[in-house]
């Protein structure tokens, strides 16, 4: 009866198990059954497996976005700097894992591919990238090597448990990831 309600109950429950379990070994049943929904509103609300999938990847770039708010430019590197100290506190947020999961799955592999090529754009972007300037893959590709050294970040830091950076606090994480910011989307280089 309530459709908002249940959309984000079976957004939710897939997020969770894509990000655990994989695209391929996820059914429909187990993702309603975990939202504790009838599984006819899967296709009624997502259209498809694949359309869920799609929906979940959204939802967690969206997260990224929405945290970062609109800013202006020059605190763009201080932003990314603190979320991706405060994230990597977490222990691995399922969102994280379902960007970066492969999926077995061409489709679905291509819209995950797609959101995180996305996001490296919109970084970029935000240092006066344009696809048609001359220097543009190389501006594109430090954004990308911002993307995957802020994912890493959260990714490895409660797993490897090595010192400091295990007790790092945000702030003590925040300048050296805004230097690495910085120092790749200056636009300078």
């Amino acid at each position: 009866r309530d459709a908002a309600r249940s959309t984000r109950l079976l957004l939710d429950a897939a997020v969770r198990r894509f990000a655990d379990a994989g695209y391929g070994t996820t059914t429909l049943r187990d993702i309603a059954d975990d939202a504790g929904v009838n599984v006819a509103l899967i296709g009624r609300y997502f259209d498809s497996k694949e359309g869920l999938f799609e929906a979940c990847l959204v939802a967690a770039s969206d997260e990224f976005r929405r945290t970062a708010g609109v800013v202006p430019g020059d605190r763009i590197p201080d932003l990314i700097a603190a979320q991706a100290a405060g994230l990597s506190t977490r222990e691995h947020p399922s969102s994280i894992l379902l960007l970066l999961r492969s999926s077995g799955d061409e489709r679905a592999e291509q819209i995950r591919v797609g959101v995180l090529g996305g996001f490296a754009e919109r970084l970029a972007a935000t240092a006066g990238w344009r696809p048609d300037h001359p220097d543009g893959d190389q501006m594109l590709l430090r954004a990308q090597l911002v993307l995957a050294t802020i994912i890493g970040t959260m990714l490895l830091r409660p797993s490897l448990r090595i010192e400091p950076l295990l007790s790092a606090t945000a702030d003590d994480l925040t300048g050296p990831l805004r230097d690495m910011v910085n120092a790749l989307l200056s636009p300078e280089h």
